[in-house]
């Protein structure tokens, strides 16, 4: 067995897709993994009786989503229920005062009021596969802070490509048609695109290896 694995007794089950794909996640922790969550999936999940419950990603548009009624439910019956990343990190800034775990930089986000709509972290993605197939607008944001900090734009520039972002319905939100439909000098998009390429982070997955990091060693 890998190193990375936990050995646990525990009954744990992670929704997953996008954010990190289950194949990648079971190098970090040994768990149920599921497609992401929709409405009464936890309900469902919790007639395997786990112990604990990760919440990454979920959908939102495809069909409704994870109800906060249902994971209240599962805190109600000694379940550990953990989000981060994505929905679960949305969920997670709802919920916590309720006892459900919060984890990483997207949960603080919403949580001290950064970002408020599930429009900030929701992609499109193939269900067969669960390749992410657009960006998210949080993720945008960060990597496009980065690059002011790293002084290849100006803060009007990041305002121009935040507000363009913004203005693009979330399946068809990449950083190509950002750059090419935001008013910035041409030789900065070209800049831009090299460091996004080279050096831009992936906050989401970040994120989700938080969560299931933090499900490893504390639960």
């Amino acid at each position: 067995m890998d190193k990375n694995i936990t050995r646990t007794d525990k009954r744990i089950i992670v929704f997953t897709g996008p954010s990190i794909h289950p194949k990648d996640a079971v190098k970090i922790l040994k768990a149920d993994y599921r497609p992401p969550v929709g409405r009464d999936d936890v309900i469902k999940a919790l007639q395997d009786k786990p112990d604990v419950i990760a919440i990454i990603d979920g959908v939102f548009h495809q069909k409704p989503a994870v109800s906060h009624k249902e994971i209240l439910r599962a805190l109600k019956e000694g379940v550990r229920v953990v989000g981060g990343a994505s929905m679960g990190a949305l969920r997670a800034s709802e919920l916590d005062d309720f006892g459900m775990v919060g984890v990483g930089r997207v949960y603080s986000y919403y949580k001290n009021g950064l970002i408020e709509a599930d429009d900030d972290v929701a992609v499109v993605f193939n269900p067969e596969t669960l390749e992410q197939l657009s960006e998210a607008l949080v993720t945008m944001g960060y990597n496009f802070r980065l690059a002011v900090n790293e002084d290849l734009i100006d803060e009007e520039d990041f305002k121009s490509l935040v507000q363009t972002a913004k203005s693009i319905y979330y399946p068809k939100r990449t950083y190509r048609k950002v750059l090419k439909d935001a008013k910035i000098d041409e030789d900065k998009k070209e800049e831009l695109e090299r460091f996004l390429d080279e050096r831009g982070i992936d906050l989401k997955m970040e994120d989700a290896v938080e969560v299931l990091k933090y499900v490893k060693e504390n639960l």
